[in-house]
């Protein structure tokens, strides 16, 4: 497939209801997305809805090569009906230079062995819903993300390039985003309340709240 400017491109194996949350977010949000299953039932529905939706054995090197995986910026890896294809799956998208791989666990054991063997990121759908995951995939700064009802957020994200070196003054969160910035983490330190002077380092944390779409626009600056 070929790559398209100023998106990111994700694939998601595995297209059952965590998956297939995933994909939507995804591409909701603007990105490329290719779906993967094994099952034509679960695939032909969605055809018609992601950029490509395909049947496919993810446990098959050359099947995988040959749709170019190693190309996308990310791949979730949502067989979790079949912890065995999982694991072979993983190891055969490590295998492929596969940058960026997101395992689904079940259980805490699930997880550490899937982190054994190469996987870069784990969640649990007990935990973590498929839309938060999409959209933590596709909000790079975006570290952590907890809802409050159903129309603010507190996120916590890594400083844009936008905000570095700058006072927190000269940002104006408040007036400009319509967020508040309630603390900085800085080398382990908390910076709780931040005063108007203090001066914004490109390796900080920040943590705002706001309102849903606020705390979404102000975590796609670069």
């Amino acid at each position: 497939m070929a790559r398209r400017a100023n998106k990111q491109e994700f694939a998601v194996i595995g297209l059952g209801r965590f998956g297939t949350a995933v994909a939507r977010t995804l591409l909701a949000r603007g990105h490329t997305v290719l779906g993967i299953d094994r099952n034509r039932e679960v695939v032909q529905p969605l055809s018609d809805e992601l950029t490509e939706a395909l049947i496919l054995d993810a446990t098959d090197e050359d099947a995988l090569r040959s749709v170019d995986i190693a190309l996308y910026d990310a791949v979730v890896v949502a067989i979790n009906e079949d912890f065995e294809d999982e694991l072979l799956t993983t190891l055969t998208l490590k295998g492929l230079g596969v940058k960026r791989v997101v395992g689904v666990a079940s259980d805490e054991r699930q997880k550490t062995i899937l982190l054994k063997i190469g996987a870069d990121e784990v969640v649990m759908p007990e935990h973590d819903s498929g839309e938060r995951l999409g959209l933590l995939l596709s909000l790079p700064h975006l570290v952590e993300r907890v809802a409050l009802g159903q129309d603010h957020t507190i996120a916590e994200m890594r400083m844009p390039n936008a905000f570095t070196d700058r006072t927190v003054q000269e940002v104006n969160f408040t007036a400009t985003y319509h967020v508040t910035l309630l603390m900085i983490k800085r080398e382990g330190e908390l910076i709780m309340s931040p005063g108007k002077d203090l001066l914004l380092y490109g390796d900080d944390l920040m943590v705002v709240i706001g309102g849903n779409d606020d705390v979404r626009r102000i975590a796609e600056v670069e």
